[in-house]
């Protein structure tokens, strides 16, 4: 067999009995990693820490692998301008979060005789994030609905990282102002607590 050393360096092929010996000699173990070649290439290591770093790997690609998440987002064509804000508010989160949004206006009775306007709020709801997304679905019409998806400027990888880098900024900060509350509601309610009571 062909024998690597334990810091990577070519011992040459020598014979099983040989690389035995030298793996007990080291006090490491002799592990098999091409068996298909000719002769076969085993190398001495410690097995038990090879696992450990594999598995510690893994965990770090799976810790920064982003899936991709389609949000939905309902509504008619007759929105109150208030529920419009809270809607487009989410849908503003979601792409900031880096998912992707389907926009699905529903229709009922006479409105379906009406796509128009499901038409017109799709593009002023497209028009209103289209510094955080783009229309990768164009309106269209899928029996009593519309749908249009909207994609994300950003990446979910990148979202993922800015949200860890402000959470980081807001721990470090926790840290170096221990006794002061990041909420201001709080601190005016400390600061009212703390002024003397009249007599």
């Amino acid at each position: 067999m062909r024998l690597v050393g334990p810091s990577g360096e070519q011992v040459g092929i020598v014979p099983l009995a040989k690389a035995l010996e030298l793996a007990q000699e080291y006090d490491l173990d002799l592990v098999e990693v091409a068996a298909n070649a000719r002769p076969p290439v085993c190398k001495l290591m410690d097995y038990g820490k090879f696992k450990y770093e594999s598995a510690m790997k893994a965990r770090e690609a799976r810790k920064n692998q982003a899936h991709t998440v389609i949000k939905e987002m309902k509504l008619r064509p007759k929105i109150d301008p208030h529920d419009y804000d809270t809607k487009k508010g989410h849908v503003v989160r979601f792409l900031k979060q880096g998912d992707k949004v389907k926009i699905t206006i529903m229709f009922r009775g006479r409105e379906q005789s009406r796509p128009e306007l499901g038409y017109r709020l799709l593009q002023r709801l497209a028009e209103d994030v289209q510094d955080l997304g783009f229309v990768e679905s164009n309106p269209k019409q899928d029996g009593r609905n519309m749908i249009m998806v909207l994609g994300p400027h950003k990446k979910k990888t990148e979202a993922m990282a800015e949200a860890r880098q402000a959470q980081e900024a807001r721990k470090a900060e926790a840290k170096a102002n221990p006794g002061r509350s990041q909420n201001p509601a709080d601190t005016e309610a400390q600061a009212a607590a703390e002024e003397p009571a009249e007599a």
